[in-house]
């Protein structure tokens, strides 16, 4: 079967829903290193993660993973075209996107600023869509 991108989308959708969730999103400003580049093992390796595959195919791969910062979706693709393209459907789900050279990590606000401090890159944030779950407010 080949994959066609709205699939690979809803498939990267998908998982930024199952890993959306209230990060600590610390505000220290970490030192940010240079931006890595490699494969998405070797980036994997970057941060101690064993990558758990879910697409291995031509344009894109993706794997869920999980290290001592938290739980992540870390993909790699062929073009940078194609990347933007990835990047710009799945923001309208949400999340938090450490974008690189080929490549992007998605998670909640902490663990992305983790990984920043590991992969340097840029912070991309999604569509907030916590209007309609909106908790009311308190003073305090």
């Amino acid at each position: 079967m080949r994959l066609t991108r709205p699939m690979l989308v809803g498939a990267g959708a998908a998982a930024v829903l199952v890993l959306a969730g209230c990060g600590s999103g610390g505000d220290a400003a970490a030192k940010v290193p240079p931006t890595a580049t490699g494969s998405l093992e070797s980036l994997a390796a970057r941060v101690k993660c064993t990558p758990d595959m879910q697409t291995d195919a031509d344009e894109i791969r993706q794997a869920l993973c999980r290290n001592p910062d938290g739980r992540f979706v870390l993909a790699t693709f062929s073009t940078d075209r194609g990347q933007r393209e990835w990047i710009n459907e799945a923001k309208d789900y949400g999340g938090h996107y450490l974008v690189g050279r080929k490549w992007v990590a998605v998670g909640d606000d902490g663990v992305v600023t983790a990984l920043r401090g590991r992969l340097g890159g840029d912070v991309e944030n999604g569509t907030d869509h916590s209007a309609h779950g909106a908790h009311g407010g308190h003073a305090g």
